[in-house]
């Protein structure tokens, strides 16, 4: 079981490598690592788990916040954080191929696992992403996602890229909301 402590934090040189991709079929260490990385980010939302082994609350993690610099991550999202529907997907070289040119953010700014502090910040990701991924059996998938599915994936995404979300941040006025984004849920 994945817990707090297997989570690499922020300075540690994994979090800012390109992650290498994965080569298919599947060795059964990556496949058990894929499922215990969705495991602990189910666990990390149910109170009683999250609080007995002393687990963060998160959406989605990326292998290199595991320190294995591989192309894989997973995210879930339960119907409460989903307009109804559960979002709940293993990804294996997953890509963005294309995206809309609306921007979007969450009005609270973003979060990370691997980040202790508090960083305050609009990060703008892009409103819909058309992605490609592959499952553990090594088929092809490919799906277009909106709102905070489509800002979750970015995030993880972005991992496998070492880039952190307060690199998106505008340093210069980090709570300025730019004229193309539109903050998600706010009218």
């Amino acid at each position: 079981m994945i817990t707090m402590k297997d989570i690499i934090r922020e300075g540690h040189p994994t979090l800012r490598k390109v992650a290498e991709e994965v080569t298919f079929p599947l060795d059964d260490a990556s496949k058990q690592t894929a499922q215990d990385m969705l495991e602990f980010v189910k666990n990390s939302q149910d109170p009683e788990l999250a609080e007995k082994y002393d687990l963060r609350p998160g959406v989605g993690i990326a292998a290199p916040q595991i320190d294995i610099s591989k192309r894989f991550i997973a995210v879930y999202l339960s119907e409460e954080e989903n307009d109804g529907q559960e979002f709940s997907r293993i990804m294996f070289n997953p890509k963005i191929i294309s995206h809309s040119a609306g921007k979007t953010a969450l009005p609270t700014g973003e979060g990370c696992l691997s980040v202790d502090r508090k960083v305050a910040g609009i990060v703008p990701r892009a409103a819909r992403v058309k992605i490609q991924y592959f499952d553990q059996d090594g088929q092809k998938h490919e799906e277009r996602l909106r709102n905070y599915p489509a800002i979750v994936v970015q995030h993880e995404i972005d991992h496998l890229n070492g880039v952190l979300f307060f690199d998106r941040i505008d340093p210069d006025n980090p709570l300025a909301l730019p004229d193309d984004v539109e903050l998600l849920g706010v009218n």
